[in-house]
């Protein structure tokens, strides 16, 4: 299971893994709803080729991710392939085109 400290510096991380290039034609903000011990809402806003992130709710979504903090961290770590997490039903998203999106615009690690 990730620490505060490490689920802390997800998404900071995936701002920096941010692949613009990917991310072309993207207007959209994102949801990201993480149950467990060190979960919480977070979101990511992606227009004109830049990401930004923050914590909390966030209205206008265009997608909401939802999962459990210690699946999400091991995704995004690149433990477990979006794919897999995906299929296991270990992350559920409520726009499949843009969830399909956000796995090329983030460089994995």
């Amino acid at each position: 299971m990730p620490t505060k400290e490490e689920m802390q510096q997800v998404f900071p991380q995936m701002q920096q893994r941010f692949q613009p290039d990917k991310a072309k034609g993207v207007d959209a903000i994102i949801q990201v709803d993480l149950s467990g011990e060190n979960g919480g809402l977070f979101w990511l806003k992606i227009a004109n080729g830049e990401c930004e992130h923050g914590e909390g709710a966030i209205e206008n979504a265009a997608m909401v991710l939802k999962a459990k903090d210690e699946d999400f961290y091991a995704m995004v770590t690149g433990k477990v392939s979006p794919m897999q997490a995906f299929m296991m039903g270990k992350i559920k998203v409520n726009n499949m085109e843009l969830g399909l999106k956000m796995t090329t615009m983030f460089q994995m690690a």
